[in-house]
């Protein structure tokens, strides 16, 4: 329930993270998350039972499900678009870096301790914000012209000519405009339903490969394998931040497809060498290496996942929206991406108690569907402007209604 109770709070800030960042602009957005994951950190520290940490651990969830909606939008949305893949992709290495730095002082500080840990980044952001410019894009979508084109040359360079870039955001904004705000329900009509599908598709995928269920019980994976568990985590730790530096360096080069299939394809077999390992010491059979295919088959699908899976969607989920459903389309994807999060940390000890074999080829299994759904579904953006990605998901689905006519 504790290890879970965090999604649960971040699923209530996916649902109103959209609505926040165009009511509060994306600076605003991030100060109030910071905030309330301050107000959670605080509270597991001073906790005196069960309560109070439950609350704290709510209360910082709800701020990370805002941030993961609010973060890749607001780096979509100020980086120039042969940069944007791998800013984006950035922010998935902070997060495994912050992860990795939690996994190894936390063997060798109390867990009290630990909590504090986690109100300095947030006071890094909360005072680096002031020296940071506000989304141009959203400014440009409220009307605030002037400081639009400020914030736009702050980021673009003292010198540099935006003029271009300028035109081009106007037009698309007042394109929009004529548009009725979106609902909801407004996200299934022709127009949006493609970038939907995709969108929500590939949050389904990312989840339900296992990575919450394999990254919270890391240790105790590693124990049921025979393996040291300080070890073992240190170790996991140390794979994430390099594969995931390599993956930032590879996404504006490779692209966002071929990276994401790479990725599945590394998680597939992570899972299946896990799986088969815990098969192998369920029959007593080669047990010499059952701890060694165990270790392999997690440390391959953390450096497979970190390369493509963990960042990928979030930057594609960035790029295919327009601005006017931004909004609801966010919070709908980062509702489900967190839905996946709590399904798969809630049940993997009820799996793991049916078949811990069983459990890594059911993962393995969504991997290889992660694969299909990719080369059939995802157009890759790569190099085009959001602007333009709109214009090729569209034509996209005309091709598509040209054929059924």
């Amino acid at each position: 329930m504790f290890g879970s109770i965090l999604t649960i709070g971040a699923m209530l800030g996916a649902i109103t993270s959209g609505r926040i960042a165009d009511f509060l602009g994306r600076k605003g957005a991030m100060r109030m998350s910071a905030s309330f994951c301050i107000t959670g950190w605080l509270a597991i520290f001073f906790s005196k039972g069960a309560l109070s940490l439950d609350i704290g651990r709510f209360f910082t969830g709800y701020g990370i499900g805002v941030f993961s909606y609010v973060v890749p939008i607001f780096i979509a949305e100020i980086a120039p678009k042969n940069l944007r893949g791998a800013l984006t992709t950035l922010n998935q290495l902070m997060i495994v870096t912050g992860a990795s730095v939690a996994f190894v002082i936390g063997t060798i500080i109390s867990w009290t301790t630990l909590a504090l840990t986690g109100i300095v980044p947030c006071i890094f952001l909360l005072v680096g914000l002031w020296f940071v410019p506000e989304s141009p894009r959203w400014l440009a979508k409220i009307g605030h012209e002037k400081e639009f084109q400020i914030a736009l040359q702050r980021l673009r360079g003292k010198h540099a000519d935006i003029s271009d870039e300028m035109a081009e955001i106007q037009e698309y904004i007042f394109t929009l405009q004529s548009l009725p705000k979106a609902k909801l329900l407004d996200l299934f009509k022709s127009e949006h339903i493609r970038s939907v599908i995709i969108g929500v598709g590939l949050m389904v995928f990312q989840q339900f490969g296992g990575i919450n269920g394999i990254g919270f019980y890391a240790s105790q994976t590693f124990e049921e394998a025979g393996i040291s568990s300080k070890t073992g985590t240190i170790a996991y730790a140390c794979v994430q931040v390099p594969i995931t530096m390599v993956g930032a360096t590879l996404i504006d080069k490779s692209g966002r497809r071929p990276l994401i299939m790479v990725s599945a394809t590394g998680t597939f077999l992570g899972c299946f060498l896990a799986g088969t390992s815990f098969f192998l010491k369920g029959y007593g059979l080669l047990l010499d290496w059952v701890p060694i295919i165990a270790v392999s088959g997690v440390l391959t699908y953390i450096a497979s996942f970190s390369i493509g899976m963990g960042a990928v969607p979030w930057v594609i989920m960035s790029e295919i929206f327009p601005i006017h459903v931004k909004g609801a389309a966010g919070s709908l994807v980062v509702l489900v991406n967190w839905l996946g999060a709590w399904a798969i940390s809630y049940t993997y000890n009820f799996l793991m108690s049916w078949s811990s074999s069983g459990t890594y080829y059911i993962y393995s299994g969504f991997s290889l569907l992660t694969i299909l759904f990719v080369a059939k579904l995802v157009p890759e953006t790569k190099g085009k402007t959001l602007e333009e990605i709109q214009s090729c998901i569209n034509s996209g689905r005309s091709r598509r209604q040209d054929i059924i006519s």
